[in-house]
């Protein structure tokens, strides 16, 4: 059984990750990240809005687009959910370790 390798041309990054330097103390670069997270999302919500209303009041939105842009920003906050979902677990492992 010969299994090809998957090529590098067909996998492509999400988007680049940018942590800058060591982290000091107190988390402020997780805090940054996740405050960087929670406006994308909420900036995916306010372009939702607005495009629905676009769409509602006849300034040439289209269907496509307005649905488009709703369901981006409903996957955004699943994502978000997610990723709130994983942190807690996170901080409920280790607080149930034991010293």
């Amino acid at each position: 059984m010969n299994i090809s390798p998957i090529q590098p041309s067909i996998i492509q990054p999400v988007g680049p990750i940018e942590i800058a330097g060591s982290a000091p103390a107190g988390g402020s670069d997780f805090k940054n990240v996740l405050q960087g997270a929670i406006d994308q999302v909420e900036g995916a919500r306010t372009d939702a809005n607005q495009s629905v209303q676009n769409f509602l009041s006849g300034d040439g939105e289209d269907l496509h687009s307005t649905v488009l842009a709703v369901q981006r920003a409903s996957l955004e906050f699943d994502m978000l959910m997610q990723v709130r979902n994983k942190v807690v677990s996170a901080y409920q492992e280790v607080m149930r370790m034991q010293m």
